[in-house]
Order: structure tokens, then C-alpha cells, then sequence
């Protein structure tokens, strides 16, 4: 009994880092765009390819665990996670950066499943089991909610690549640990991987993402953009039918017929855009318009970080008492209200009334994510569980990659629409300021003060027009969801 235990604190350990280095990053943005010399679409990668290619990856690496077994599969991942972890946090440029989250990013799909695994094969017992996974359940999002706050502490007091090294001691534990108290399992060598296919889904969502971000920035000629839109379009269509041919696909696309299950799967991935979009948006604004710290913006969306980790049990009370429908209709309703609401806010002279709406945020877009789990797998056959659970992991992921991208290219389209540089800039300069704030506050560090200074308070003042927008144009398309999910689940009565 103190074994299997001992395995789970193991197990679990090394998936809180996974969990934090999804959002760690969030309050690190101003540093890396000053640091790294990154522009904005470069921060943009640094930051959502981990979430991108984690959603690819994690299916094909659960294929992997079921091969070699999760002990074996749990030593590599950590083992490439940690190594990645030393190559991120010595990055001398973006694009190094940007690799070695990648990287990153396929050790933690190893990890995540390795978990999951490992903990069904020690917990025969449902009981335990279910305890098992709410400890498991807790680590993830407790990490994920509360790493802009761990980025803020550790970059108040250490350079930036500290957020990296901190998971080099963890692995380091984890793997000597595995290695000598985590039982080992038989693998299934005629387990196939489907490596090409988690590829080629890998690059069509990254063709589709870069495409509609250099086509909003204009860095491009339209007849590159157009051709790069048009490749990731017919390489998820392929991806699509070669799934739906495959004996044994990577993804079960069926499922996606089922009304109650897309609906689940677009709930997912809208409360997933909501939040993590919003994060990375805040702790852009505080730095740099209102002058926080990286710690004082991570302590600032603390209100929206407790609420997000600590609805869940709330939320599902809920579905219990009011059904799958009133809480998933409610949760999108209420969100839309929070972006409505902090849109019209000034962050530093309204604390209070921002707070207030976030919490408000955390708890209405965490009680969709749960009532997204809870349609996608109360409508799945039982047979089917295991892909349907498959499908809401990607969902999660790729809702918290294409937040940063969506919010990311609203920002930046915004910005560079309503910015009013003073006169007497270097045409090329003004250029560069007008892409984000970020490149504006670099520049303005080479200009005479009173230029540089005008050159600020325009960035400012465009920063904080585009950042209504963003959550404005976010609070009508979560409201339109809304009416939409109300009437997608007319028919479900889950209680």
C-alpha cells in the first residue's frame, strides 16, 4: 500500500511542471520581448507552440506508453523534459527559444499519459483510483492557474530562464525515483504509433496559425500567406480522411458527429481561449501600460487563478443539481459578461471591480470546461471512452494555443490600427513601433527623452484601445456560443 502511493507522489510529481509551463510564460512576455530582442509574432510562438504541439503529440505518445510501458515511457518523457528545460533556459535567441519549447513540449505528452496510465495499472480499486485521479486532476490545474504567479515570484528575484531550471532538480528526483520504486509493465510491441499522422495534424494547424498571423501583420506577400493557408488546409483534410479510413486511427472522427460531443469539444476550446488568452493579454497591459512587476501582475490575476483552481467541485455540483445545459449555458453567458465587463475597465484605478469580474471569469469559464467533460463523456459509447477522453485532451490544448494566437493577433491588429505616433519618427522605426508594444518601448529606449516618452504614451494608449476590443469582441462571441450551446443541448437532461 505505501508503494503505491509512494509511486503516485512520484508520478505526479514531475507533472507539476508540465501543468506550470503552460502559462508560466504569461508574465515573462515583457522580459523575453526586451531579453531576447523578440518581436511580437516571435513571443506569440515562444509561447502557444507548447500547447500546439503538445496537442499533437500526447495521442500518439500514449500509443508509445501502451508500447514500451508507462514506467519506461515516464523515464523519457522526463528525461527529454529536463533536457529541454537546460535548452530553454540557456536560449540565446527567440528561435532557439521557440525549438526547445517544442521539445518541451513532446516531453510533456509523454508525461501526461505516462501519469494517466500509471495510475490506473497501481490503483486497482475505484475507490483509490478516483482519489488517485483527483490528486492528479488538482496538480494540473492547480499548476496551470497559478503559473503566472510561480513566473512572477521567480523572475522578481533570478533572470528569466530560472522559470526553465526550477524543472531540471524535479526531473533529476523523478527519474531516480522511477527507476528504483515505480513498478515496471510488459509493453505491447504490436501497439501501433501513428507518428506520421500526429505530424501531419502537428504541421497543418501550425501552417493554419502562421498563416493567420502574417496575413494580419502583413509581413508577407498575399500569394505566400494564401499558399500557406491553402497547404494546412489540405493537410488537415487529409489528416481528416486518412482518420476516417484507418483501422485503428489516432483520433475516432466520428465522434465529432455527435451533437452533444462537438458541443462539448467546442466548449473546451472556447473556455480554454478565454482564459489563457486573457492571462497572457493582462500581463502584457500590467507591465507595460501600468508599470507592475512581473510578480505584482502575477499577484494581481491571483482572484482569477483561485477561482478557475477551485471551481471544479462547485461546477459539478451543479450539473448535479441543475443539469448539463443551465451550467454550460450559464458558464459561456457568464464569461461573456466578465470580458464585457473588464473591457470597460481602467486596471489601475478600478482593482476592486477587476477582480471582482474575475473571479466571476475563473469560475464560469472553468464550470465550461467541466461541463465540456462532462458532455463529451457522458455521450461517448462506453466502448468508445478511451478516444473520447483522447478528444477532450486535445481540445484542452489546442484551446490554450490558439488563445495566445487568437487574442495574440487581435492585439496586434488593434495596436497597430489605432496607434498615433508622435511626428519626426524614422519611417522604418514608426514601422516597427506599430507592430507591438513591445517593439515600441525597445525603440523608444534609442530616442531623445521627450520623443521617446510620446512614443510611450502612444503605445500605451493604442495598448489599452486594442485591449477593450479584444475583450470585447471575446464577450459577444462567447455570448453568440452561448445561444448556440443552449440550443445544441435542448435535447440533454444529465443530472
Amino acid at each position: 500500500m505505501f508503494r503505491q502511493w509512494l509511486a503516485l507522489v512520484i508520478i505526479v510529481l514531475v507533472y507539476i511542471p508540465v501543468a506550470i509551463d503552460a502559462t508560466v510564460l504569461h508574465v515573462a512576455a515583457p522580459t523575453l520581448s526586451m531579453t531576447l530582442d523578440a518581436s511580437g509574432n516571435e513571443l506569440l510562438w515562444i509561447i502557444d507552440i507548447y500547447s500546439l504541439v503538445m496537442a499533437g503529440m500526447v495521442l500518439p505518445m500514449g500509443a508509445l506508453g501502451d508500447r514500451i510501458g508507462f514506467k519506461r515511457l515516464l523515464i523519457l518523457g522526463s528525461s527529454l523534459f529536463g533536457l529541454s528545460s537546460l535548452a530553454a533556459a540557456f536560449a540565446p535567441t527567440a528561435g532557439w527559444l521557440i525549438a526547445a519549447r517544442a521539445l518541451l513540449a513532446i516531453g510533456a505528452a509523454m508525461i501526461i499519459p505516462a501519469t494517466l496510465a500509471g495510475i490506473r495499472t497501481l490503483f486497482a480499486d475505484a475507490r483509490q483510483r478516483n482519489i488517485a485521479l483527483g490528486v492528479w486532476a488538482a496538480v494540473g490545474s492547480g499548476g496551470a492557474a497559478f503559473g503566472p504567479l510561480i513566473g512572477g515570484m521567480l523572475l522578481a528575484h533570478f533572470y528569466w530562464g530560472a522559470v526553465f531550471l526550477i524543472n531540471v532538480p524535479i526531473v533529476l528526483l523523478v527519474v531516480s525515483l522511477a527507476a528504483r520504486f515505480v513498478p515496471a509493465q510488459e509493453g505491447r510491441p504490436e501497439q501501433p504509433l501513428n507518428i506520421t499522422h500526429a505530424l501531419m495534424l502537428i504541421v497543418a494547424i501550425l501552417l493554419l496559425v502562421f498563416s493567420a498571423k502574417t496575413a494580419l501583420k502583413g509581413a508577407l506577400s498575399p500569394w505566400l500567406v494564401a499558399v500557406t493557408l491553402l497547404t494546412g488546409g489540405m493537410m488537415l483534410f487529409a489528416f481528416v480522411r486518412i482518420q476516417l479510413r484507418a483501422r485503428m486511427p489516432m483520433i475516432d472522427m466520428r465522434l465529432f458527429g455527435h451533437r452533444v460531443i462537438l458541443s462539448g469539444v467546442v466548449m473546451a476550446m472556447t473556455a480554454m481561449i478565454a482564459l489563457v488568452g486573457f492571462e497572457l493579454l493582462m500581463a502584457q497591459e500590467l507591465q507595460f501600460v501600468h508599470g507592475f512587476t512581473p510578480f505584482e501582475a502575477g499577484m494581481f490575476m491571483l482572484p482569477l487563478m483561485v477561482a478557475s483552481g477551485f471551481s471544479g467541485p462547485i461546477a459539478g455540483v451543479l450539473v448535479g443539481l441543475l443539469g448539463l445545459r443551465i451550467v454550460a449555458t450559464g458558464g459561456m453567458g457568464l464569461s461573456a459578461l466578465s470580458f464585457t465587463g473588464l473591457s470597460m475597465l481602467d486596471f489601475s484605478t478600478q482593482q476592486w471591480q477587476a477582480w471582482s469580474l474575475m473571479v466571476l471569469l475563473g469560475f464560469s469559464a472553468a464550470s465550461a470546461l467541466l461541463a465540456s467533460t462532462s458532455a463529451i463523456m457522458a455521450a461517448a459509447p462506453k466502448e468508445k471512452a478511451a478516444a473520447a477522453g483522447a478528444i477532450e485532451t486535445m481540445s484542452y490544448e489546442l484551446g490554450a494555443g490558439l488563445g495566445i494566437a487568437i487574442f495574440g493577433l487581435l492585439l496586434t491588429r488593434s495596436f497597430s490600427a489605432s496607434i498615433e505616433l508622435p511626428p519626426g519618427l524614422d519611417a522604418s522605426l514608426a514601422g516597427q513601433a506599430s507592430s507591438s508594444i513591445g517593439e515600441a518601448v525597445k525603440i523608444a529606449q534609442d530616442l531623445p527623452p521627450t520623443l521617446a516618452e510620446s512614443v510611450i504614451e502612444a503605445a500605451k494608449t493604442a495598448f489599452i484601445t486594442s485591449h477593450s476590443l479584444a475583450l470585447g469582441s471575446a464577450g459577444g462571441m462567447l455570448l453568440v456560443l452561448a445561444v448556440g450551446i443552449w440550443f445544441s443541448l435542448k435535447k440533454v437532461s444529465q443530472r
